[in-house]
């Protein structure tokens, strides 16, 4: 919501002095979220003047057409002779009235005018459009005509409104009535402590059987519909520049003098209004659910096919808007420029069902300013007020003549009360406000208060959010002062804290961190047409998601079944902007239904749920396991003068698992394995050993170039997606520290040749068993292939470090655990020492 200052101030008589950061600073203080104040006419200075076109010369000769024109500015150019000024603009004749500046003045973006030649003629000034002026685009594209009713030389930044301020405001779903002037002023009241002017207070007329004719066959969809009827309109009659400046101020252009009233009465009071040409309104207007198929185009000229849920305003030939949504072309007010315009309107001003207003604007993909307002909730009681305002400006503005029938359908309902004990914002804040100040608070944002000890509040009907005692204490709590609340420190009871399931969530972040990724964290969804791309199987168990009833996007309508999309997306997008040495992770849930999943119930709200209810709410959830994922591309290793560097590949991503792992003190196996969306030949599976079972953990590798190509990523891209759930379950009792040895090392280095498809991990494993207790530590250093060591086979170098824990290790004892690992590496993999 744009709120510009001067126009605030019509409504609450703020001190001359108070700036436009000083009514953020208010406003924030008591619950408003005021994103910025835009100061315009910054930087502007005059002299800025209202002129007339006396002669308009067509230039020939330039690329583009030139016309010098001379221009009436009165006295404000201190001789009284006309202007000579060039202008590329078509949009205005002789004798129009338009917007001058003249020699010494500046416009916005420090634009200073001079007298200056240009196509053969020297011009003293500029005729100027909305745009240069910071007004933004009115959508003429072009100079400003004023209407002719000023005199050459008056003093245009006054006129236009230019300098000023707006509060731009970002009300939140709960705070619906502040997305009017009204609701604004009110809280800029109550910050200052000032009197409000109510532009709602205005003298109605009851209802009377004369006026248009109107049936509601939804009072549920629609609880009030007033309507009220102005004749005798002047079609070229044109909103006044102050109206059409408080527009602009506020974010919408000006369209029509009866839209733009409609509109300026909607941001004055909050209620959305629609103005109907009565002469193209068959018979009675109603209000009812559309039938299913049925067809209407709206203003916005979309022909739409309409549901049977959503809520329609018609005549007698069908419908002819959708309600608190948008109005149907069909009876379309006439632009002013139109001979034949509008000349006879009906005024709407309904309320309609929030839930109503705000699935039909959804399902239409259809947001306007109208469905924003209803959705969050509008006064009901507001509704005979907007229209009699509306009535007013048409008659005082266009010279119409209001009828004398009021139509004002209304279903039956009663005030909302809310019994509430006087201390409860007291225990709820852990303030002593005392009931004095609890009353005063509630009876400031509009609340009837009775009772000393219980107190019976009856709730304003601008105030839907207000439904039980915790919102009114939220009331009393924002306006006395959040700031103003004690900060403690929770004390949890002693020997509590974190889990080990959270300690080892943390650790393994900490731990990818360490090893140089960046954390990355994406959203939840994903769609077909990524698990498409990511070459996975029709039977794949990733395809089987859980379909999101209302989603953010139709692009992405599920839940993630695998960490991967929202990382690879990452990465492409920082790639693209220039970062291509990348490793990223991210942590997070997935989830994967099983197909036994219950139908959810309902819960109660008016108690705990007992355990049979939490169980089946369980029941119905899909399985939610916590994964880690990391992706990399470009360099692992920077070069510099410290070496040449290396770029990343498969093997760091299966370092990237047995980093995780390590945190929890599990050793990792890691086997060749084909299994999307990585590289049949650079895939590995990781495993885990839970219960004496190896269990699939993951899987790292280099990812397929099909996938690759696919999602437009760099080349070898490498990612590894682990279960951090399967990984807790390997944990072996307590993470056991190190022990750490005060004797020398002994190390010994074996080279093994082995057939070619025998996997490294395989000699490893062998290696580790036949070396016994004595081994320290075990490292692969060197691959090599070649003649030397025939055809078919590759030579694996392992570095062996012994140690013992209480002597020193003599040379006999490590050659002897060399060899006993040696000796099993042979009887099971065929192992042979190279050079023997």
């Amino acid at each position: 919501m744009r709120v510009p200052l001067s126009w605030l101030r019509e409504y609450v008589d703020l001190p001359a002095t108070e700036t436009g950061r000083d009514v953020q600073a208010k406003l924030v203080s008591v619950g408003l979220e005021v994103e910025t104040v835009e100061q315009t006419g910054a930087g502007l200075t005059g002299p800025l003047v209202v002129g007339q076109v006396l002669t308009i010369e067509e230039l020939e000769g330039f690329k583009k057409p030139i016309r010098f024109c001379t221009v009436d500015v009165g006295t404000a150019n201190g001789t009284g002779e006309p202007q000579e000024i060039v202008c590329g603009a078509r949009n205005f004749s002789v004798g129009d009235k338009v917007v001058v500046v003249l020699p010494g003045a500046v416009l916005p973006g420090d634009f200073a005018i001079a007298a200056r030649k240009t196509y053969g003629k020297t011009s003293h000034g500029m005729i100027c459009s909305t745009d240069e002026l910071g007004m933004g685009d009115d959508g003429t594209h072009g100079i400003i005509v004023l209407p002719p009713e000023f005199e050459p030389g008056t003093d245009a930044i006054e006129l236009l409104e230019l300098v000023d301020e707006v509060l731009d405001i970002a009300v939140t779903p709960d705070r619906g009535y502040c997305l009017s002037m009204r609701g604004v002023a009110r809280e800029t009241a109550i910050a200052y402590g000032l009197p409000l002017r109510d532009p709602a207070l205005l003298d109605v007329p009851p209802p009377n059987a004369h006026g248009y004719p109107v049936k509601v066959s939804d009072p549920f969809g629609c609880s009030k519909f007033t309507a009220r009827t102005v004749t005798g309109l002047r079609p070229e009659a044109r909103s006044p520049i102050w109206m059409q400046r408080r527009l602009q101020k506020a974010g919408m252009r000006s369209v029509s003098l009866a839209v733009d009233i409609t509109n300026y009465v909607m941001l004055e009071l909050g209620q959305p209004l629609h103005a109907y040409d009565r002469t193209r309104v068959a018979g009675t207007i109603g209000v009812r659910r559309a039938q299913q198929g049925e067809k209407l185009t709206t203003l916005d000229g979309v022909k739409r096919v309409l549901d049977s849920q959503d809520l329609v305003i018609t005549d007698d030939r069908g419908p002819i808007g959708l309600a608190g949504v948008m109005g149907g072309a069909d009876t379309e007010i006439a632009d002013s420029a139109d001979e034949a315009g509008t000349t006879e309107v009906v005024i709407e001003a309904a309320h309609f069902d929030a839930i109503a207003i705000a699935r039909t604007a959804r399902r239409h993909k259809l947001s306007s300013e109208a469905s924003k307002r209803f959705e969050r909730g509008v006064d009901p009681q507001a509704a005979a007020a907007a229209a009699q305002r509306t009535v007013d400006l048409l008659v005082l503005l266009a010279g119409g003549t209001a009828e004398a029938g009021v139509t004002e359908i209304t279903a039956p309902s009663a005030p909302r009360t809310i019994a509430m004990p006087a201390n409860h914002p007291d225990r709820v804040a852990g303030v002593e406000y005392g009931r004095e100040t609890v009353v005063r608070r509630l009876q400031q944002v509009g609340c009837d208060v009775y009772g000393q000890d219980e107190l019976i509040v009856t709730v304003p009907s601008w105030r839907p959010d207000l439904a039980e005692p915790n919102d009114l204490a939220e009331e009393v709590i924002r306006l006395e002062g959040y700031e103003n609340l004690p900060s403690t420190l929770p004390k949890p009871p002693s020997g509590r804290g974190l889990t080990d399931r959270q300690r080892l969530h943390r650790r393994v972040g900490r731990a990818l961190a360490g090893a140089g990724y960046v954390e990355a964290l994406s959203y939840p969804f994903i769609g077909d047409a990524v698990l498409d791309q990511l070459g996975l199987e029709k039977d794949d168990a990733r395809r089987r998601t859980v379909t999101l009833v209302n989603p953010l996007s139709d692009e992405e309508p599920a839940l993630r079944t695998t960490l991967l999309p929202g990382l690879l997306g990452a990465l492409r997008r920082n790639d693209g902007r220039g970062n291509h040495d990348l490793a990223l992770f991210e942590t997070g849930l997935v989830f994967r239904p099983t197909g036994e999943e219950t139908k959810a119930v309902r819960l109660p709200v008016d108690r705990r749920p007992t355990d049979e209810e939490i169980a089946g709410l369980d029941a119905a959830l899909p399985r939610q396991p916590r994964r880690a994922a990391v992706v990399l591309a470009g360099a692992r290793e920077l070069a510099g003068w410290w070496g040449k560097g290396r770029p990343a590949d498969w093997a760091d991503s299966v370092e990237a698992a047995r980093t995780i792992a390590r945190e929890a003190g599990v050793e990792v196996t890691v086997r060749a394995d084909r299994h999307a969306p990585w590289h049949p030949g650079r895939c590995a599976a990781l495993y885990v050993t839970v219960d004496g079972e190896e269990t699939l953990f993951g899987h790292a590798g280099e990812l397929h170039p099909r996938v690759i190509k696919e999602l437009h990523l760099p080349e070898r891209t490498c990612a590894m997606e682990v279960e951090l759930d399967v990984l807790e379950q390997a944990v072996d009792g307590a993470l056991q520290a190190p022990r750490i040895s005060t004797f020398p090392v002994a190390t010994q280095d074996v080279a093994l040749v082995v057939a070619s498809d025998v996997p490294a991990d395989a000699v490893e494993k062998a290696l580790r068993e036949g070396a016994g207790a004595l081994l320290e530590s075990l490292r692969l250093f060197d691959v090599f292939t070649g003649e030397q060591i025939g055809e078919g086979n590759k030579s694996l170098a392992y570095a062996l470090r012994f140690r013992a824990p209480d002597r020193t290790l003599t040379v006999e004892e490590a050659s002897a655990a060399r060899d006993n690992a040696v000796a099993l590496a042979t009887e099971r993999t065929g192992a042979v020492l190279r050079g023997a």
